[in-house]
């Protein structure tokens, strides 16, 4: 596998206020890795960045061969979907046609989405429990709903990288695990490089491919969950999470405080 999203040396932050200081990081494509950290390290500010959300004081974003800094917002579109923690608020539409939104970087001016972007639109929605919901308000529902609507709308935008800042967020139990599940399995599939910052670290120790250690606004350490062990694991996580202990459980780890 090669190199599909690459962050290099980045620094950026808000007005005199750097947040972000030299992070750099690559993802493979068809891999999934997870961005942890404390809160306030830097973690959603660096996918901002990456996506053009935040200005960049320094440092670049490359997209295969295609260095995205500069780039208008509808070229970066069909090279990285960006999923935040609370979308903007979207009136008078239904689900399905939020869900199609997720074509527009590659339609033409003036042009509208056609049967074959229903069909792959409802094929998402499908695969995520929400096709009953198609012709539904999106502002009347759930905000787990919503998240899992916005989620439809990124695998149909369909982009070679896909940046998601705590997806599940909103999303009970059961529909965190389905959901990261199924982001997991999408990337594979389609070999996108996926890059996810997530609140609770097991959920990343249960779905992502490595997870990427974030530690006063740079990439401290990084944990390769196939090729790893449980003390490894415990060691890297302790250094960010203080006094914790990692558990093994049928193939899977488990972090608890001591």
């Amino acid at each position: 596998m090669s190199t599909l999203l690459s962050l290099q040396n980045i620094h950026t932050g808000y007005g005199s206020k750097e947040i972000v200081r030299g992070a750099s990081l690559a993802v493979e494509g068809g891999e999934f890795c997870a961005l942890l950290g404390l809160n306030g390290c830097g973690k959603t500010t660096l996918l901002r960045a990456a996506c053009g959300l935040l200005p960049m004081k320094e440092g670049s974003c490359m997209v295969g061969e295609t260095e995205t800094t500069h780039l208008d917002e509808k070229s970066r579109a069909r090279l990285m979907s960006y999923i935040p923690q609370r979308g903007s608020p979207i009136m008078g539409k239904t689900v399905l046609e939020v869900v199609l939104m997720g074509f527009n970087a590659r339609l033409r001016l003036l042009d509208s989405p056609g049967e074959a972007h229903r069909r792959i639109a409802m094929e998402n929605l499908t695969h995520l429990g929400l096709a009953e919901l198609a012709g539904r308000d999106y502002a009347t529902l759930s905000e787990g709903q919503k998240q899992l609507v916005i989620l439809a709308r990124a695998l149909s935008q369909d982009t070679p990288a896909m940046l998601m800042d705590e997806p599940d967020s909103a999303l009970d139990f059961v529909n965190r695990h389905m959901v990261l599940e199924k982001i997991r399995e999408v990337l594979h599939e389609r070999q996108q490089a996926g890059l996810i910052t997530l609140h609770d670290p097991n959920f990343a120790l249960s779905y992502c491919d490595r997870l990427l250690l974030m530690q006063d606004g740079t990439i401290a350490n990084e944990i390769d969950m196939r090729n790893t062990s449980r003390a490894e694991i415990e060691a890297a996580l302790g250094k960010i999470y203080g006094e914790i202990a990692v558990l093994e459980y049928k193939d899977r780890y488990i972090m608890t405080r001591r």
